[in-house]
């Protein structure tokens, strides 16, 4: 049978209720509660769940903060990954909402969505939402499967989320890229040379940062990406303008390309988009561009996705959105 006792601050008064369990085979149980009833149901379920034999030791999820386990999470698994840096950066700001200061055992699919509902009251993109709840759902996983907090359920399954419409049809208009690059120049090197060999090569903001001379062959006209977004390496054959950019570079003593991280250029970018006066133009954007032209040039789908590492046609088709009057010249 549990003992419920009272908790007293230094005047006596009632502060909250202190349930202890202690069951012969099983560790002592001790949690308090502000109410006297919460404390006994609480008793009431663990009592019965050891006496079916379901019971499970969840002290320590019941006593890990969120944010306490987010620490553990980016130590432990963040700076495994490649993209270590930007999923610092979401921890970052999860740790920030109220829900970081919950018990893990606390938190449920109810919790989860009225962050979810905060975030979206905020201006949050459906993108960056599912972002976070995506590694708040794994972090529970590792939780559970490799940290032994016992008892965890995962809550962000339980939640909907709304699914991102990641299609983006931006391509440079007008004189833009002119404007681009002349604003790019302002702010200085190496962006304006990074924004041309993007548009060139079509590739992707974290392989561009990671460039190494030693994947470059400059006889052969061709990059290694060894560590694509992908997981698989690719070969990108660098046009006579893309070599140009290349050659005029510097060479560094740690054999790095740009010398430059991938979120500095995304700031570095958007610095220059604004000094520009271009409104809604991201750095991936020049993806976009580049694929556009290369299937404008006359490359067929199968070519494209070779030098681009699009691992399917289906995914290659959100970037071929071809403008309807370049369309009307090649009908003639």
């Amino acid at each position: 049978m549990a003992t419920i006792n009272p908790r007293e601050d230094q005047d006596k008064n009632v502060i909250g209720w202190q349930a202890i369990i202690r069951k012969r085979g099983f560790p002592s149980q001790t949690r308090t509660f502000r109410t006297k009833r919460d404390a006994e149901s609480w008793a009431k379920i663990t009592e019965s769940e050891m006496l079916r034999g379901v019971w499970c030791n969840r002290s320590e999820a019941e006593n890990t903060t969120l944010a306490e386990a987010l620490d553990r999470y980016s130590k432990e698994v963040s700076s495994r990954k490649k993209a270590a840096v930007q999923e610092v950066s979401i921890i970052g700001k999860v740790k920030e909402s109220p829900l970081a200061r919950m018990y893990l055992a606390a938190i449920q699919g109810k919790d989860i969505a009225k962050y979810r509902d905060a975030m979206l009251a905020d201006g949050y993109s459906p993108i960056t939402i599912k972002r976070r709840l995506s590694l708040l759902s794994h972090l529970f996983t590792v939780a559970t499967k490799e940290w032994g907090l016992a008892g965890l359920v995962n809550p962000v399954p339980l939640v909907s989320v709304q699914k991102p419409n990641n299609a983006r049809d931006r391509r440079l208009v007008g004189d833009e890229e002119k404007r681009l690059l002349a604003a790019a120049q302002e702010y200085g090197e190496p962006l304006p040379t990074i924004i041309r060999f993007a548009l060139e090569t079509g590739m992707r903001r974290g392989e561009i940062a990671a460039m190494l001379w030693q994947h470059v062959d400059m006889r052969t006209h061709v990059l290694s990406v060894p560590d694509s977004k992908t997981g698989d390496p690719r070969r990108v054959p660098l046009s006579s303008r893309a070599l140009a950019v290349l050659d005029a570079l510097p060479r560094r003593m740690d054999g790095e390309v740009w010398g430059v991280r991938a979120d500095s250029i995304t700031q570095a970018f958007a610095r220059a988009c604004h000094r520009a006066g271009i409104k809604d133009l991201r750095f991936h954007d020049l993806r976009h561009e580049a694929t556009s032209r290369f299937f404008e040039k006359g490359l067929n789908p199968m070519q494209v996705a070779a030098i681009t590492g699009h691992k399917t046609l289906q995914m290659l088709k959100r970037y071929t959105h071809l403008r309807a009057e370049d369309l009307a010249k090649m009908l003639g």
